[in-house]
């Protein structure tokens, strides 16, 4: 089976073409691709199905072998395999994810990829939709106590649940300590994307992105999305701002009509054939 590897500011996805001849991946087959020893290695999967409403339709499965419903490095990367394999030759096309059709627009310079745009909705902070446990319909700036700390918290769904938390110094905060306690926190029962953000000014944040089922990544448009929308919300920065992440610099917009836009790059590192006893779970015995 062909696979390729892409990543979107070192947001990294093994995509796998079922197009043509569907693709059925086990919990363990997922697990193990994404094992960065015993596998190939990645952020994700993104499996490219046909699709009767647009282009494609994209599934995309976390490293625990859960589901996710849309993610717009994942996008990026997708676009950009359709439109340099020559499967769609148009630089604007819609792709169908788990929630909804989204569009996406690649800029080319100098007759190659460049800079690649993703429409990524509108966000809805209402409580349900998120969904979070509690009373009140929407939520901004709430206490939420994860072990022995307070944080302030401003939910939302962006077709995937996220917790946007603002911190004083993003360097001095225990991601790795606290995003675990945040994805499970008791509030959400599908658990949830934790963002810490720092505002350095009304057009510039740093984010760091803790993924429900895959942990600390390098990006996260989603939750670059997240963090913008609830900084705007709460009147910390403008409608345009250029997001700091670990991975490299994203610009996030939020249009007139309310949807935000995630801008930035997407690459192929490469492309390979599974060996025929991939599915193989070797087992040593020592006598």
């Amino acid at each position: 089976m062909e696979f390729f590897k892409y990543h979107s500011l070192g947001n990294d996805f093994i995509l796998l073409n079922a197009m043509e001849s569907a693709i059925k991946l086990s919990p363990e087959d997922i697990r193990d691709l994404c094992d960065r020893h015993r596998g190939i290695g990645g952020d994700g999967i993104i499996v490219m199905e046909p699709s009767e409403k647009a282009v494609c339709r994209m599934v995309n499965f976390n490293p625990d072998a859960s589901e996710a419903d849309v993610s717009g490095n994942g996008l990026r990367c997708l676009a950009k395999h359709l439109y340099d394999t020559g499967i769609h030759a148009d630089s604007q096309m819609q792709v169908e994810t788990p929630s909804g059709i989204r569009g996406v627009r690649v800029h080319l310079a100098m007759g190659r990829v460049g800079t690649i745009e993703v429409n990524m909705g509108k966000p809805d902070f209402r409580r349900g939709s998120i969904p979070m446990a509690g009373e009140g319909d929407e939520v901004f700036d709430i206490p939420l106590r994860v072990k022995e700390v307070t944080l302030q918290a401003t939910c939302l769904s962006m077709g995937t649940p996220h917790c946007v938390i603002f911190v004083d110094d993003l360097l001095a905060t225990p991601v790795s300590e606290l995003g675990p306690q945040v994805e499970n926190h008791p509030f959400f029962p599908l658990r949830v994307n934790a963002e810490f953000t720092q505002v350095i000014s009304v057009s510039e944040i740093r984010l760091r992105s803790w993924e429900r089922g895959a942990g600390e990544t390098l990006a996260s448009a989603a939750g670059a999305s997240a963090a913008v929308a609830a900084a705007l919300r709460t009147g910390r920065c403008k409608r345009k701002v250029h997001v700091q992440l670990p991975g490299g610099l994203m610009e996030v917009e939020v249009n007139d009509e309310g949807e935000i836009i995630t801008r930035g790059t997407a690459r192929r590192v490469f492309r390979g054939v599974l060996d025929e006893d991939w599915r193989e779970r070797s087992r040593i015995f020592l006598a």
